[in-house]
């Protein structure tokens, strides 16, 4: 089916923009405000560099619509188009606050710098909604970059927070939502998390701030992946009846805390935490914790360690795994002639996966047919190893690029982005999310990915391993869980026929 949504756009500059004019490339606007006033659903909003404020015509302040996106430059975080400016909203939560932009559901925040300098000024202001806030810079603002609170999901990535007054991120009231790969830097608090909040936090850098994230009143994050470093007074510190999820035996949390002054963790709380996988000092433990270590090497994130990957050579037969858990599902992809060597000749299943070799296990593994054009990605060229996969499974649905036409082929992939693809490129039925109570980790599902997660579960695609009712949705995946996976997608489709695993599908409900 033909999507026949009409997507409006409009360009404004303010530099030699006006606001009489028709708001097209040609003809920009000169202010925000002006294009805010006509726009419908869905509007994508371009900002060409400047800045943004009451002398080139803003009123503070700014209310992004719904389904409205704002896009500056990604790829800088935002460098050169700077919003700056504070107004007085009427919060149902909070009163009268002094913001710079609020942010509706489903709206997006991309590539722009946002400063409040006003006292007690907040640059982003998210309440009850679900927007998107990617490749931004916020910094000094008079109290904090960002504040979500009511029943906020958002979705806040690859951000920098710096040099704000008192918090880079607050998330208050019963916010939820994804804060994931930003840096915060030379805040007094780098995120403060109250209330009933409950977000995910993985895989961001907390540096040379006071406190690098504090807990209060009744909060329970979920904590993965995050280093914490070089702040002065010390990494986590948690207050009141606050819980944070710092890993469990199936799970470890593999946050990693160094050089702190004064303490990497210090529960200043009556009961006991538990820290599984976590890197710190003892020595600048604080307060009641029970430190449970793994026996087990942290997955390295570095992009430089991933290995290359053979387009040519095929992966020889047998492969010696040391009875692996994963060994049916590999052993059975090599029959098929569907995955490949490294040059030493192994398949190295507890190594990470990049989108490149993702992009070519599932180009060759479905041959998908063509849905859309796949777009010239900006770094990855015709003589790369795997640009034919890569044109092969985009223009299938697998995989997508970013907004700055960017690929990313070495980045790594996580669980929950091999789960929504799988699901997505095969265009398999979405189904209710009830699924998900066989999950223990349910929490941690991002909303937009719940559908796709509960038809992947019912179609008995996530092999999760070793318990199969932790999802860890955001954790890396393995070369062996991508391959499991594609073998009981291949399933799924009725290509093959199902290997008996203790690990696949919902053994918790028979």
């Amino acid at each position: 089916m033909v999507n026949s949504t009409l997507i409006v756009t409009l360009y404004i500059n303010p530099m030699t923009g006006n606001d009489i004019n028709t708001g097209s490339r040609l003809s920009p606007f000169k202010s925000l405000t002006r294009a805010l006033k006509i726009t419908k659903i869905p509007t994508i909003i371009h900002l060409e560099p400047g800045t943004y404020s009451a002398a080139s015509g803003e009123v503070f302040p700014l209310i992004i619509p719904e389904e409205a996106t704002l896009l500056g430059n990604e790829a800088n975080k935002g460098a050169g188009i700077v919003i700056s400016g504070s107004g007085e909203y009427g919060s149902p939560s909070f009163g009268i606050q002094n913001i710079t932009l609020l942010l509706l559901d489903n709206a997006s925040l991309l590539g722009v710098t946002v400063i409040n300098p006003s006292a007690k000024g907040t640059g982003i202001w998210i309440e009850s909604a679900a927007p998107t806030l990617a490749n931004n810079t916020f910094r000094d603002c008079g109290r904090e970059g960002v504040f979500t609170t009511g029943t906020a999901k958002p979705a806040i990535l690859d951000n920098i927070f710096v040099q704000n007054t008192a918090s880079g991120l607050v998330i208050a009231g019963h916010s939820q939502g994804e804060v994931l790969r930003n840096l915060f830097e030379r805040n007094p608090l780098g995120i403060a998390i109250s209330d009933f909040a409950t977000p995910t936090i993985a895989n961001n850098k907390l540096s040379e701030n006071r406190t690098a994230i504090a807990l209060s009143r009744n909060a329970q994050p979920v904590l993965r992946q995050n280093l914490m470093t070089k702040n002065t007074q010390g990494g986590l510190l948690v207050n009141g009846n606050a819980i944070p999820d710092l890993g469990n035996t199936q799970d470890p949390a593999d946050n990693i805390f160094s050089d702190n002054s004064e303490f990497d963790l210090y529960n200043a709380t009556k009961q006991k935490l538990i820290s599984v996988g976590n890197d710190l000092n003892p020595f600048l433990v604080k307060g009641l914790i029970e430190l449970i270590p793994v026996n087990q090497v942290a997955i390295n994130t570095s992009l430089s360690d991933a290995p290359a990957q053979s387009s040519s050579q095929k992966l020889p037969a047998p492969v010696q795994l040391d009875v692996h858990w994963a060994e049916p599902f590999i052993q059975a992809l090599v029959s098929m002639d569907l995955i490949h060597r490294f040059a030493d000749g192994s398949y190295q299943p507890d190594k990470p996966m990049t989108r490149a070799q993702y992009a070519s296990l599932v180009a060759i593994a479905f041959n998908p047919f063509p849905k859309i054009s796949a777009p010239d990605f900006t770094d990855v060229p015709k003589d790369f190893w795997a640009y034919s996969a890569i044109q092969v499974a985009a223009s299938g649905g697998f995989v997508g690029g970013f907004s700055d036409r960017t690929f990313r082929p070495d980045q790594h992939v996580q669980r929950l982005q091999v789960i929504v693809s799988l699901v997505n490129g095969l265009g398999l039925a979405a189904i209710d999310s009830d699924i998900l109570e066989v999950y223990s980790d349910r929490q941690t599902i991002p909303d937009y990915a719940r559908k796709a997660v509960a038809t992947a579960t019912q179609q008995k695609i996530i092999v999760n391993y070793p318990d199969p009712k932790l999802l860890a949705p955001l954790r890396l995946a393995t070369r062996a869980e991508v391959a499991a996976m594609v073998y009981q997608a291949l399933v799924a489709i009725g290509r093959t026929s199902a290997i008996k695993s203790v690990y696949v599908g919902l053994h918790s409900r028979t």
